[in-house]
């Protein structure tokens, strides 16, 4: 089955949110992303990516239409594993908010951990998607932001939050999280798991947790 014909990101299916093996993308993206991380979306070439899958160029034309529509599948699977981890996280468990709240922390700095390099790509090559692919990024960033926001919102509306500016403390929560895929490299004392239970205690503090 050629890459182009996959199953669709949304049939994506998670047994458990915190666990994490290695992230199904084939060999064209698996290549295409390893070259992104080496030289940067412009810097790669469809030969660099073609070489690196172990394809001919006219194997990965056949896949894909450009460059960039690969970019746009990468970003298109990460949103979305982190979309189906994040609903997972927070219908796993006591509903209250502050409960939602640890779980989604936790699920995304996993996420930014141990998909380090597609979310580190799917960030920080959002100004190469063009046209739809972008406007579909922007999409998905702000429908991923929300669940964050809401919590927020919420917590600060009951009085488990005290925070001044839930919007900004919510939008400052999601870059320290999204800010691990740029440091995290698995070779530090700390695992995932421990690094995410300081950054649920230092979100708590972020927005003034009781």
């Amino acid at each position: 089955m050629s890459v182009a014909q996959h199953p669709p990101v949304q049939d994506m299916e998670i047994a458990n949110w915190r666990d994490f093996g290695e992230a199904e993308l084939g060999p064209i993206l698996s290549g295409a992303l390893g070259c992104f991380m080496e030289n940067g979306y412009h810097g790669t070439t469809i030969r660099k990516i073609a070489d690196s899958s172990g394809l001919s160029v006219p194997g990965v034309y056949h896949h894909f239409s450009s460059k960039h529509s690969i970019l746009d599948e990468l970003d298109r699977t990460a949103m979305h594993e982190l979309w189906v981890r994040s609903q997972a996280a927070l219908d796993d468990g006591p509903r209250d908010v502050l409960s939602r709240f640890d779980r989604l922390i936790e699920c995304l700095v996993l996420f930014h951990a141990y998909r380090r390099e597609v979310a580190f790509i799917s960030f920080s090559e959002i100004r190469s998607l063009e046209g739809a692919a972008r406007l579909e990024h922007l999409s998905a960033r702000s429908r991923q932001q929300k669940l964050l926001t809401d919590l927020v919102l919420e917590g600060c509306d009951t009085g488990i939050f005290v925070n001044e500016f839930p919007r900004e403390a919510a939008r400052a929560i999601t870059n320290i999280c999204v800010g691990v895929s740029q440091w995290y490299r698995g070779t530090g004392e700390l695992t995932p798991r421990e690094i995410a239970k300081r950054y649920v205690s230092l979100c708590r503090k972020t927005v003034g947790a009781n």
